[in-house]
């Protein structure tokens, strides 16, 4: 399999994970406006698993480190392949969950509670487990980090044209999202060895991860997003037989959807070994400033803005930034 044996290659391909993790949702803009979500994921699950097993039908066969990616899927025990599929359903869980809270109360109460807290929990988590990097650069830069992520919901909130009213739907459905998005990544990551150079056996690489935990993401979204579908917090329910009748393009905008994320997560598995989970996963995450950064500058959200939105993005920016680059440096200190 395809490794990565320099930090800085690690950090480029982290950087990748944030980017399509922040890209992936502007796929929902090439479907009709009529084409509700839950439709649009069907598609969006079936693209995260038809890249992760490519991706581990070519990279993960290349000689360089570990098994190939066959043989790394054959050998995995019980315990790990449980580790990945549980994994990806509890990432689809939160996935779900984070819509909902946005649908309920909007960007500016779901990013802050749900992505915040997801961020925070994630790093401690990872960290705790595979203890990587300088605690105190991490834990800073997680802090900014989470910062601009409240700075940009305010900024969406001061926006608006009425403020987002707080409720306790909402409130619980973000809760809930960062609880879910914040553990899935320990599960799949206790399924992998930690240094793809020394492969132990049971456990697997990253290839053979990330490919069982699409596996993961795409059955449990019959439970899921059929619940979703029957029982949508906004909007009349969705038959399924709506789904039978989009068409051809419409099906393939969210297949590259789910192209794009499951490229980000694939490489952000790839870069753990020499970057750490807790390193990997908090880069990934910043994943929300690059969705501000095509809402401010390529759809043209902050049109117009009112006084004091464009204070609160620059300070969001510089956070931003700033966040990321003490991560990048923890590895290093």
């Amino acid at each position: 399999m395809y490794v990565v044996h320099s930090y800085s290659l690690a950090v480029v391909f982290c950087v990748i994970t944030m980017l399509c993790w922040g890209s992936w949702a502007n796929a929902r803009k090439l479907a009709p406006a009529g084409w509700r979500f839950e439709l649009f994921y069907w598609d969006y699950a079936l693209g995260v698993l038809l890249v992760t097993f490519i991706l581990g039908a070519t990279l993960g066969t290349l000689s360089g480190g570990g098994p190939p990616f066959l043989a790394d899927l054959l050998q995995a025990d019980r315990a790990s392949v449980g580790h990945a599929l549980f994994g990806g359903a509890v990432f689809n869980l939160a996935n779900i969950l984070l819509v909902a809270a946005i649908e309920v109360a909007g960007m500016a109460v779901a990013f802050p509670v749900g992505i915040g807290l997801a961020l925070v929990l994630g790093v401690i988590l990872n960290y705790m487990a595979v203890p990587v990097g300088n605690p105190a650069l991490l834990g800073i830069g997680v802090a900014l980090v989470t910062l601009a992520i409240v700075l940009d919901a305010l900024a969406y909130r001061r926006q608006a044209a009425a403020a987002v009213r707080m409720s306790a739907k909402g409130l619980l459905l973000s809760l809930a999202c960062g609880v879910f998005m914040g553990v899935f990544y320990r599960f799949v990551a206790a399924a992998m060895y930690a240094d793809p150079a020394h492969p132990v056996p049971g456990l697997m690489g990253s290839y053979a991860a990330v490919f069982l935990f699409a596996v993961g993401v795409f059955l449990s979204n019959f439970l899921w997003n059929t619940l979703a579908m029957k029982f949508p917090v906004m909007g009349a329910p969705v038959p399924f037989s709506h789904y039978l009748r989009g068409r051809f393009n419409t099906h393939l905008a969210g297949i590259f959807g789910g192209v794009i994320w499951g490229i980000g997560m694939s490489l952000n598995l790839i870069a753990s070994g020499r970057a750490g989970y807790a390193i990997s996963y908090g880069l990934g995450q910043g994943a929300t400033m690059v969705a501000a950064l095509w809402g401010v500058f390529v759809w043209q959200e902050f049109r117009g803005a009112r006084a004091g939105v464009t204070g609160l993005l620059a300070a969001m920016f510089l956070c931003f930034i700033a966040g990321l680059g003490l991560i990048i440096l923890a590895r290093t200190i």
